[in-house]
Parts: structure tokens; sequence; C-alpha cells
């Protein structure tokens, strides 16, 4: 007998499938590819063949073309921002691709006659170009994609992105290096250019979010309203000095990898091709691993384990340097490869790059999910204009860092010590980070949690979630399972657990009491509840008042009504099924004082459908709700 096929589990990678993703994910591969196909021509230009432009040395040349192509990002994404506001997403795309053509076709002057004014000139243009098109593509995927697509969307733009950095940055050292080098750079540069522009006819309309947006063409008081604004939502916007922080962090290690190469590794141009690879793989991979780590939702708890590896390694990456024995080989590809000394920098790279990926992306969908759909491309204008601005910076402190005696790997471990620094300093601001870290960590090592129908719960505004209390994990696991911040209430007894109680308060849990306990308290906690749930807050209650001692459900608590009664908002029942029996349940005794039976246990936690304010949503009608998910959870 035939067995059937297993059934596809959607991913990430269905999105290439779509017509709504196929176009935009081809245009924004080819415009990333050409931007580093004519700028690791030019750097190579620099670095190996002698280009030079206003007496400036090779290093010196070498960041301030970073800085020349970062510059455009400061000066436009304002207007870009408005731009992809006001007009049709897909139709701009067009339109901005065009411009890549002629931009390409004036650099093919420059690259054939040595004309590096010429060349830098058109470096400041794509500059423009890509700071046109930046606003564009991440606004774009809110309207192309559903929210539980939106993650794996933008996992796969940045791992599409990092592997055309890495193929351009290959083609344009294997291509400038040709006997006719600079007339295949010029073909490749204009054939790119136009199969962005073909793949752009092919993007879906993406109808104007602000039509009647009126064009701000002052640059200075626009940069300063978008960036207002967006500091209005703190979580966005310190997202956005992170994403910031990581182009600061991309920028300095991608700058200095030709000399790393070269002056420290002493690698042909090879070797310093192979060192972009290894970093763009890293990325791409970490991008992709997103999804699958996150369970195709937006877990900004990624963030933090990013933030580590990026300082681990690059630390560890300084040591590896500084460690190797001296040499006077030229190493080329294959010999570098083969000597064992170097495969700790490699490996050092790799998981940089994949630091990286599980850092950035994380971010980039809090901004899309977190910003109002009519300011989301004037968010990401904002964002732009702070990644320029720090990746300026990059270029500035690094040519005053190098030219006060640091050396290469030197400037490197400055760059991961302050990336440490950075992080303490944005997870203070916002504790949400490290609590979906910790919460993400514990969660994900001791169970396997499936999730189901969870899109009940509302993306914005106050809702009252009511669950069944199990064992001592159960708030962990809500948590870990629900992408927006939850405040929970709970007895003050399990408030005040060692360890926990950190995470529950910096989370805004509610410690209650019993009335004969303490009645201040209960009273206290009511009135926390009221304030949270008028502040659009989610609010998530444990009815029956305790953990339960038999594994069934018990009656609610008239709290409930109570709390119903003074702050009417939706109801969502939810259902925990799989942790009685674990080592944080009160099966067979006391919890956390027996030998745990399983690890990586099976979960599930179960959502209802919302219930509007009303008689449907009195605590027996809610205790029937969550019993009729725990029948269904068990079948």
């Amino acid at each position: 007998m035939t067995q059937p096929a297993a059934m596809h589990q959607p991913n990430q990678f269905d999105l290439f499938k779509t017509r709504r993703f196929l176009p935009l994910f081809v245009t924004q591969f080819f415009g990333a590819f050409n931007d580093n196909l004519f700028k690791n021509a030019l750097l190579v230009l620099i670095t190996f063949h002698g280009l030079a432009a206003a007496g400036m040395d090779a290093q010196t040349l070498v960041n301030a073309a970073a800085g020349i192509f970062i510059l455009p990002f400061f000066l436009f994404s304002t207007f870009a921002g408005q731009l992809a506001e006001k007009y049709d997403k897909a139709v701009l795309a067009r339109a901005i691709k065009i411009l890549e053509i002629v931009i390409m076709a004036l650099a093919g002057i420059g690259f054939v006659y040595h004309i590096a004014s010429l060349l830098m000139a058109c470096l400041f243009l794509m500059g423009v170009h890509s700071a046109l098109f930046g606003p564009l593509k991440y606004s774009i995927l809110p309207q192309y994609l559903r929210d539980d697509e939106l993650l794996g969307g933008n996992g796969m733009i940045e791992m599409g992105t990092f592997v055309a950095i890495l193929l351009g940055q290959i083609s344009g050292t294997l291509l400038i290096q040709h006997q006719h080098g600079e007339i295949l750079i010029v073909a490749a540069c204009l054939g790119v250019a136009l199969l962005g522009w073909l793949a752009s006819r092919s993007m879906p309309s993406a109808p104007p979010t602000a039509p009647d947006l009126r064009l701000n063409w002052n640059i200075a008081s626009e940069t300063w309203h978008i960036i207002r604004h967006s500091c209005r939502n703190k979580a966005v916007f310190n997202s956005i000095l992170g994403i910031s922080w990581f182009w600061f962090f991309g920028a300095v290690y991608l700058t200095q990898l030709p000399d790393l190469a070269k002056s420290v590794l002493h690698g042909d141009p090879g070797v310093y091709t192979l060192l972009m690879t290894i970093f763009s793989i890293g990325v791409g991979g970490g991008s992709a691993l997103c999804e699958k780590l996150s369970g195709r939702r937006v877990e900004v708890g990624l963030v933090p384990l990013g933030s580590l590896g990026l300082s681990l390694f690059g630390l560890d990456l300084y040591f590896a340097l500084t460690s190797l024995p001296a040499s006077t080989t030229v190493w080329t590809v294959a010999s570098f490869v083969g000597a064992s000394a170097h495969w700790r920098v490699m490996l050092d790279l790799l998981l940089m790059g994949l630091s990286g990926g599980l850092f950035i992306v994380p971010l980039y969908a809090l901004v899309q999910t977190r910003t109002e759909k009519e300011f989301t491309s004037r968010a990401i204008a904002a964002n732009n204009i702070l990644n320029s601005l720090f990746m300026v910076v990059a270029a500035g402190m690094s040519i005053v860092l190098l030219g006060a005696g640091l050396s290469v790997p030197e400037l490197l471990l400055t760059v991961a010590i302050l990336n440490a620094l950075v992080a303490i300093y944005i997870y203070t601001l916002i504790p949400e980070f490290i609590l979906r870290f910790l919460v993400w960590m514990l969660v994900n090592t001791l169970y396997r949690v499936r999730e189901q129908d969870l899109h009940h719960i509302p993306e914005q505004g106050a809702a009252l979630l009511v669950c069944n209390h199990v064992s001592y994990m159960d708030a962990l696991v809500i948590a870990g399972s629900i992408r927006r911040p939850v405040r929970f209430v709970m007895d003050h007894r399990i408030y005040r657990l060692p360890v926990l109680h950190f995470i529950f308060r910096l989370s805004g849990a509610i410690p209650i009491a019993q009335e004969r306990e303490d009645a201040g308290l209960k009273e206290e906690a009511f009135q926390q509840i009221a304030a949270a749930l008028r502040a659009g807050d989610l609010v998530c209650l444990f009815p029956e008042g305790h953990i339960t001692r038999s594994g069934k459900l018990a009656r609610f608590q008239p709290g409930t009504d109570r709390i119903l009664r003074d702050t009417p908002v939706p109801v969502v029942p939810l259902a925990l099924q799989g942790l009685w029996g674990s080592f944080f349940s009160r099966k067979d005794g006391s919890a956390m004082q027996k030998w745990p039976r399983r690890f990586r246990a099976r979960i599930a936690l179960l959502a209802g459908a919302a219930r509007e304010p009303g008689a449907a949503t009195s605590r027996t009608a809610l205790h029937a709700e969550v019993a009729a998910l725990l029948q269904s959870a068990a079948r």
C-alpha cells in the first residue's frame, strides 16, 4: 500500500513561488550585486593597482570611498521615505532601476579611462540610488506579505543581499584583474542594471499608504520630523538604533577586510574575496535561521544572542590574528585554506556573520510590525539616516584611529568591545530584548512548544488573556509564544521566587494576594490591572487562582468578573497542555522537588476566538471555553 506523502510545512522558501515576493527579491538582489560589483572593482583598483585621487594614499582613499557611498543615505533618505508613502512603490522601483542604468553608463567611462574622480562621483550616485530604494524595499514587505511571513521575508531579503554582496565582491575582483577587465566590468554593470529593471517590471502594485502627503523638500526639517516621530515609539526607535549600530560595526569590519587580507594575513586579492565569502555566508545563514529558531514570528529574543556572538567572536578574531606565526609568504586561496593557523580566523568570521544575521533580521521585522502603516516608509528612512550617520562616523573613526597608530586587528578589537558596551546600554533602555532572550532560551531548552490559533490574540490594543494554571513555567511559556509583551497577574509568592522574580519584575508582572492574606495588595493588583488595560496592554490572568494539584481545571475565581466589569475589553481564552507531570508541576507532590521525567517535552498552547465584552465573557463561560480547548488538545 502506498504511503501518503508527508504534508508540506510552509516555510520562508515558499515565498519564492509567489509573484508578491520573487520580483522584489530579484530586483533587490541585482541592485545589491551591482553596488558591490562596481564598488569592489573600484576598491581593488585602489588597493592593488594604484588608482589614486587628490593625493590620498590607498588606505585613506578606501575609507573615503566608504564614506562617499554612505553620505547619500544621510542626505536623501527623508525624500525617499516621503516618495514611498505618496506613490506606488512598484512604479518607483522601476524608475529607480532606470536611474541605475544611467549611472552605470557614466561609470563605464570612468573605468575605461581610469578617471578616479568620475568613479568616485558614480559611487556617490550609486549611494543615491540605494538611498532611494532602501525605504521602499522594507516598507513594501508588510504590503506584500502576511504577518506570519514577515520574519521569513526579511530573512530572505537579508540573505539575498549578503549573497549578492558576496557574488558582487567575487565578480568585481575577478573581472577587474582580467586583461580586458575594465571592459568586462562595464558590460557586467550595465547588464546587471538592465536585469534589475526587467525584474522590477514584474513587481505587483503596492498602493501608496499616504497619497495626500505633501512633500517636504527641506532635508533638515523633514529629517528632524521623522526622527522625532520615530522616537515616540520607544521599542521602534531603539530597534533603529540597534540596526544602525550593526551597520557601524559591519562598516568597520568590511572596510578593513582588504587591508586585513593584504597587510595582516599577507594574502592576494583572492584571500580578500574568501574572507568576504565566509562573512557573507554567515550573515545569510543567520538570516535564514531566524525563522526556524523563532517559529515564524518576530522574536526579539534572538537579538541579544546575536549581539553576544558579535562581541565574543570579534574578541576571538583579534587573538586569532595576533597569534598567527610570522610569515613572508604571499598566500593564495588554496595555500591560505590549507594552513591550519588560518582556520580559527575563518571560523570567527563565519560565526560573526551568523550572529549578525540573528541580530538584524528581528529588528527590521519589529520596526515594520510596530510602526503605523502610513509611516512605515518614513520610519525606514529614519533608520537609513541613522544608519548612514553611524557608517560615516565609522569611516571617520577608522581613519582617525588608524592614523593614530592602531593596527587593523586593534581597530577591530576596539569595535568588538564597543559592541558589548552598546548592547548593554540598549538592553538597559528596553528590557524587553533581554527578557525575551532569557525566556526564549529557557523555554526552548526545556520544551518543544506547539502553538495553535494564536492569531486570535490582537496585534494591538488591550485584551485579557485567561489560561489554566498547570505549573510554575506557565507564564514563561505564554510569554515566549506571544509576540507582544504580556503583563501577568500572578500569586505574590510565585512573583517573589528567586531568579524568576527578576524576570517578572522587569516584564511588569502584577502580584496579587487573597483578601485574607493581604487585602491591600489585592486591591492594588486590581487597580494595576485596570490601568494596564486602559493603556492598551495585554494582561494574562490565571483565573483558578492557584496551580492545579490534580491536573484538572478548577473553578474560576470571582475576580475575573470584577476585572471585566471595571475595564471591559476583549477576552482570549488560552489552554496549556502537556505541562502536567513536569518538574515544575505539582503532580506527585511539591513542584521542583522531584527528578525531572522528560527533557525537551512536547507541550501545546492553544487559543480560542476572542470574545468581545459582554455576558459571554463571564467567568462561567470562559471556564467552559478553556475546558473545551483542553479537550481538543487532548485528542
